[in-house]
């Protein structure tokens, strides 16, 4: 079976079919992904703030992380059950899409840097330096994702 047998076997799919079905609901399931969107990233992006000391300054990062964790948690599962909704409505359109491609391929990154090199850095004691460059480099990839995503519709 090729890739494009695949992206049409998806678009044939019940999901896809109740993508497309009533107007609403992309809509609706693509505002729910920017919801999880902002819970992965808002909770993120407020342990990096404070890795690199702009805030939050007291309370140290690891118990920052490990207070936001359910919410980053809830944040990935809304975005990775309502991400491959939205791939299915139109899959081999976006498959080709080099904002989409770019967009996967940070999000994968992002994701294994946050669960590994990030969180490490995070949990230390003292982050320091390391702290610092595991925050810009977090930040640097959610951003990737974002602005390809959001460069998806123009692309």
């Amino acid at each position: 079976m090729t890739i494009l047998q695949i992206m049409q076997w998806l678009e044939a799919s019940p999901a896809a079919s109740a993508m497309n079905g009533p107007e609403w609901a992309f809509p609706v399931v693509e505002s729910l992904h920017f919801i999880g969107f902002a819970f992965l990233i808002g909770t993120i992006a407020i342990v990096d703030l404070r890795l690199l000391g702009l805030g939050m300054r007291r309370q140290p990062a690891a118990q920052l992380e490990a207070d936001l964790r359910p919410w980053t948690w809830a944040g990935l599962a809304i975005m990775l059950t309502t991400g491959p909704l939205m791939f299915s409505a139109d899959a081999t359109r976006y498959y080709v899409n080099p904002s989409f491609r770019i967009k996967i391929t940070c999000l994968v990154i992002a994701i294994l840097y946050n669960f590994t090199l990030h969180r490490m850095a995070a949990r230390s004691e003292k982050p320091g330096v390391a702290g610092i460059l595991a925050a810009c480099v977090s930040l640097l990839l959610w951003s990737s994702v974002l602005g390809a995503g959001r460069m998806i519709a123009f692309v």
